[in-house]
């Protein structure tokens, strides 16, 4: 007998047939998210954040990118606010492109008089389009970030509470934790990854991070839809166990997560080079970074982190532990008939791993799996009530015309 072909990484992603370990391995998991989630806490702790003017308050003083030498650069506009004022801006950025383009410059609060003086030297160093009328000056309060900052956090507050209640309904309340683990991982990498690598944080950081969450719990909920469909009736069958059923659950919607991860990621992908390669907006480059850091984020954790979550709550549950004893209890069984010669074959149905299939005349299997399958049919099929008329109708014998 020929052996069975082996299915490439990609086949077995398509196919979904639960190849990948995912819940079986969930420790590795954890030590590997939960180290990556400790070294950006200790960023955020230690580091702490670059916050913007926005949140730190301070003057932003814009000028036009053109002057009758060429265009102004990010550097010489640094080098005539040094010089003007003797120390060196928070921030410089070229805003926009061609004609319209301009140089932004934040620092922290100048008295009026240091804002003409800034003025004065940069129209004698960089002779910007329009002269010293062209060069306009705004004061930034801290007081308004930090409205910002409650607000979002309220916000942030609110959303986790509908999710508990929203998926405690909907689902259970040990996938409604596990959703919520997942979600709060998610912010806080997302905000460490920002500590790390020293991003400014502004509003659009803030409004940025709040639209991830939405993305990262619909792909756990997608997951968890599956995980529920896999596991109904899972109590009175002993062909797998609940975290096999989930880790089927998992492979199943696992091309369809990384399919809409990877559709999703593109167009910030465009928004981000757009933002910064072409326009120059800090705003939109803000926004984009939150969201790519986020949503690759949002997109692993489902997978990883929600699901294995979930099994280890549900598995804490009584019954299911007893479900799993049976299911082990009816695999040593099959297994001592097998190695002696009364029923079942091994087949070698992966590249590091093979299954007991069981034999044609195990009636109890048969039984089982007859059930599974009446199980899924009825979960996929509409119920349908009997007319009131027709649950009247009694059998008469006599024909009707």
């Amino acid at each position: 007998m020929s052996e069975p072909k082996k299915l490439g990484i990609f086949q077995r992603l398509y196919v979904g047939n639960g190849a990948f370990d995912i819940i079986g391995k969930r420790k590795r998991w954890y030590a590997i998210f939960g180290l990556v989630l400790l070294v950006c806490v200790l960023s955020i702790v230690l580091r702490g954040f670059n916050l913007g003017i926005d949140f730190t308050g301070g003057t932003r003083v814009q000028l036009p990118a053109q002057s009758s030498a060429g265009t102004i650069t990010v550097e010489q506009a640094q080098e005539s606010f040094t010089k003007a004022l003797g120390e060196d801006p928070t921030a410089v950025q070229t805003v926009g492109t061609g004609e319209s383009a301009t140089i932004q410059i934040r620092s922290e609060t100048l008295d009026a008089d240091q804002v003409a003086e800034l003025k004065a030297g940069l129209n004698e160093d960089l002779q910007p389009t329009g002269g010293v009328q062209a060069i306009s000056d705004s004061a930034v309060s801290a007081s308004w970030g930090g409205a910002i900052t409650t607000q979002a956090l309220i916000a942030l507050a609110v959303f986790f509470v509908a999710v508990m209640i929203f998926l405690a309904l909907y689902f259970e309340l040990s996938m409604a934790i596990a959703a919520l683990v997942a979600v709060v991982h998610d912010v806080v990498i997302t905000a460490g990854i920002y500590s790390l690598v020293g991003f400014e944080v502004s509003p659009a950081t803030v409004i940025g991070l709040l639209t991830i969450l939405g993305f990262s719990l619909y792909d756990t909920v997608v997951v968890f839809d599956k995980v529920k469909e896999n596991t109904r009736g899972l109590l009175g069958l002993t062909r797998r166990t609940y975290g096999e059923a989930a880790n089927l659950a998992v492979n199943q919607t696992l091309m369809r997560s990384i399919n809409t991860s990877l559709i999703a990621l593109l167009p910030v992908l465009g928004l981000l080079a757009i933002g910064v390669g072409l326009l120059g907006v800090g705003t939109l480059k803000d926004l984009a970074l939150v969201q790519l850091a986020g949503m690759a984020v949002g997109a692993l954790s489902s997978i990883y982190i929600a699901t294995p979550v979930a099994v280890d709550l549900k598995m804490r549950d009584a019954r299911y532990k007893a479900q799993a004893a049976r299911v082990r209890a009816r695999r040593e069984n099959l297994a001592r008939k097998a190695a002696a010669g009364e029923a079942g074959v091994l087949a070698e149905t992966t590249a590091d791993e093979s299954i007991l299939v069981e034999s044609s005349d195990d009636e109890a299997l048969q039984a089982e799996l007859r059930r599974e399958k009446a199980l899924t049919a009825a979960a996929g099929a509409p119920s349908r009530t009997a007319k009131s008329a027709d649950s009247r109708r009694r059998p008469t014998g006599k024909k009707h015309r």
